[in-house]
């Protein structure tokens, strides 16, 4: 079986960082995982109690769930304003939204049923194309939606929501910090610039959004940008994905599925041609111009 055959593999992973170490391990790597990111709750403010409010009084056509995490911190927020059983029973009655399988098993396993299910890669693309081939169970035009954000705001998924007529409330119920300890992530970001790592994984856009702020704090901003363009980086989909190149960081692979298991899994089957692709790109003394 193909593997990383003790490669050097640095993962920027904060909530399952131990899973992401082991698959490496499993895989033959020798990982170093630096978590960059932390999730904060934040307490309840106007926009999420105006969403909570809107499910419990009945006044949106349907509601957006885009994280699982982000599901559960909203439905713990709704016990400030009634009980658990009077919110889950108004979420039953209305059209529920869910952007992939972590939202999809909140809802499924807490008996609410769900009208419609985005399918990979879950990006905001893909939520509009879900709708736009389901018109007549989800009609948009006129309509009420409640979004809850995923720690981020998605700006586009909302423009392109009110172009096709509907009113549109988003809520952010948790959002991204740094790690309270940045000791280990600085000292990822050092060894990367040094050159002692031979693949890079992105699990998630934040992951290098903090990576780089942190860079830039320790005064090697444009270091660390050079260095993940010699290293092989790995995004596990679209939207990580988007934010690397949009930054200069050309992204060498993506998996079939964008899932954690499956990025280091199919990494690990295609590491051999993606160094060798890497080391053509650097003899030539360019970027490689399309993710394998």
């Amino acid at each position: 079986m193909a593997g990383f055959n003790r490669l050097r593999v640095l993962s920027f992973e904060s909530r399952r960082a131990k899973e992401i170490a082991q698959l490496i391990s499993n895989y033959g790597g020798a990982p170093l995982v630096a978590p960059s990111t932390r999730e904060v709750a934040e307490a309840p403010h106007k926009d999420e109690l105006q969403l909570i409010n809107g499910i419990l009084e009945q006044r949106f056509d349907a509601v957006v769930f885009m994280t699982g995490v982000g599901a559960r911190a909203l439905i713990e927020a709704a016990a400030t304003l009634s009980s658990r059983k009077e919110f889950l029973a108004a979420l039953g009655k209305t059209r529920i939204i869910v952007r992939g399988p972590k939202p999809a098993a909140v809802m499924r396993e807490l008996n609410v049923a769900i009208t419609l299910t985005v399918p990979e890669p879950n990006t905001w693309r893909e939520i509009l194309h879900a709708l736009d081939a389901n018109k007549t169970m989800v009609p948009l035009q006129g309509k009420r939606i409640g979004i809850q954000e995923h720690g981020e705001p998605s700006p586009q998924l909302y423009e392109g929501l009110r172009e096709r007529g509907a009113d549109v409330l988003a809520a952010r119920v948790y959002h991204w910090e740094l790690p309270e300890d940045t000791g280990p992530l600085r000292s990822a970001i050092r060894s990367l610039v040094a050159g002692e790592f031979d693949l890079v994984m992105f699990t998630s856009s934040v992951q290098f959004v903090h990576a780089a702020r942190i860079a830039a704090e320790m005064a090697i901003g444009d270091e660390f940008i050079n260095a993940l363009r010699r290293t092989v980086v790995a995004s596990i989909g679209p939207i990580a994905s988007e934010t690397l190149r949009s930054h200069g960081v050309e992204v060498d692979f993506e998996p079939s599925h964008p899932k954690m298991g499956f990025l280091v899994k199919e990494a690990a089957e295609n590491i051999a041609a993606l160094l060798e692709k890497k080391s053509a790109a650097k003899a030539a003394g360019s970027h490689p111009t399309k993710s394998a």
